[in-house]
């Protein structure tokens, strides 16, 4: 008969996925970005230091977390959630503008992206909210107070950045389906979920112009980028042209270091050094439900898996985008796409992770 004990070790595999897929963002960015670097700041490493600097921060906050019990960190979790909102408000009023969107705050010298810490709050206050309705996870009225709970901080991030709203959106469902033992309520939910996106979608023309250069990128001015993304696709064949060579990424492809990333990734290692990359996203997201599936208790659970569900519907997006299989919606490729923000609290994220999985069951 086996016997249930926790396990106090923290999950190599994982740690080791994750500081692969940082490296390999750090090598990318210094490729893509040194040519719009030379251009813009006569730095050709200008985005790589900025990068490097928040990744030594992520890293740092990564190991502190990964040695705290995330159960400290739950009981933080209304507090959290409410520093989401006041940050989330205090962007439509004291925001930053950057082509066209209002998504940062001033620190300083710094910018901070409110959106990116309000994943993270909502992931860590919808398991501390689930945790303390235990047993009451499969009825309508609880799927519906989670529905109700996400709804101010989905409509604040929403404002300025639909991509992140569907995915703190996405996050929720995920969890409330965990919890669920039933599956016929999500049918709901989806019909629910559709209503919210198409209300956000014809509230701004320039939604609904991003469904129009989808459906027809060579129309449409807006579509050059979608464009010569594709381009870069093509052009990298099966092995790519080789680190460093793409063309693409010389002006061709708009900011090249942001959303589009995957694109050049394509160019310089081809189809192979894609799919090498899409398999260790998936290994990463698989050592997450392994995690998840194992933890000692439900709110271990449900913190793996929201970052777990933050994570696919990320990559997901951002490959579909790229591919132009869904139309622009701005979102970046987790580790490897140039962003500060969006790299520390990432790596905060698989802090969680590590800190769950030193207290997972080993049978």
């Amino acid at each position: 008969m086996s016997q249930e004990k926790k396990k106090e070790t923290l999950d190599i595999a994982l740690l080791a996925l994750v500081l692969i897929l940082v490296v390999f963002g750090l090598v990318m960015l210094m490729s893509t970005s040194a040519y719009n670097g030379r251009v813009k700041f006569d730095d050709s490493a200008y985005y790589f230091k900025k990068q490097l600097f928040a990744t030594a921060l992520g890293l740092m906050a990564m190991y502190l977390i990964s040695r705290m019990d995330y159960h400290r960190l739950t009981a933080l979790a209304p507090a959290c959630y409410v520093l989401a909102l006041i940050l989330s408000t205090a962007v439509l009023f004291f925001g930053q503008e950057y082509n066209g969107s209002k998504r940062w705050l001033a620190l300083g010298p710094l910018s901070f992206q409110p959106s990116e810490f309000s994943k993270v709050a909502v992931i860590l206050f919808l398991a501390w909210v689930t945790e303390r309705t235990r047993g009451r996870t499969d009825s309508f009225g609880f799927m519906a107070k989670i529905m109700v709970l996400l709804l101010p901080i989905v409509g604040l991030v929403g404002t300025n950045n639909l991509s992140t709203a569907i995915i703190i959106l996405g996050i929720g469902v995920i969890l409330i389906f965990v919890a669920n033992p039933k599956y016929l309520q999500f049918v709901g939910i989806g019909l629910a979920g559709v209503g919210f996106i198409t209300v956000f979608l014809a509230m701004e023309s320039y939604r609904l112009e991003r469904l129009a250069i989808w459906r027809d990128p060579e129309k449409y001015e807006k579509g050059f980028q979608t464009i010569q993304g594709l381009y870069a696709i093509g052009s990298g064949g099966v092995f790519g042209t080789g680190l460093g060579s793409s063309m693409q990424k010389l002006g061709f492809v708009p900011e090249a270091q942001n959303d589009m990333i995957f694109s050049i990734i394509c160019e310089e290692l081809g189809l192979v050094g894609a799919s090498l990359l899409i398999i260790v996203f998936a290994l990463l997201l698989w050592r997450l439900m392994v995690i998840a599936t194992h933890t000692a208790d439900l709110e271990g659970s449900l913190i793996c898996a929201g970052i777990l569900g933050h994570m696919a519907i990320q990559v997901i997006l951002n490959i579909a985008v790229v591919t132009n299989t869904i139309p622009n919606t701005g979102i970046t490729l987790p580790f490897i796409s140039y962003g500060g923000t969006s790299v520390l609290f990432l790596l905060g994220e698989m802090g969680l992770a590590l800190s769950v999985s030193r207290c997972r069951k080993h049978i």
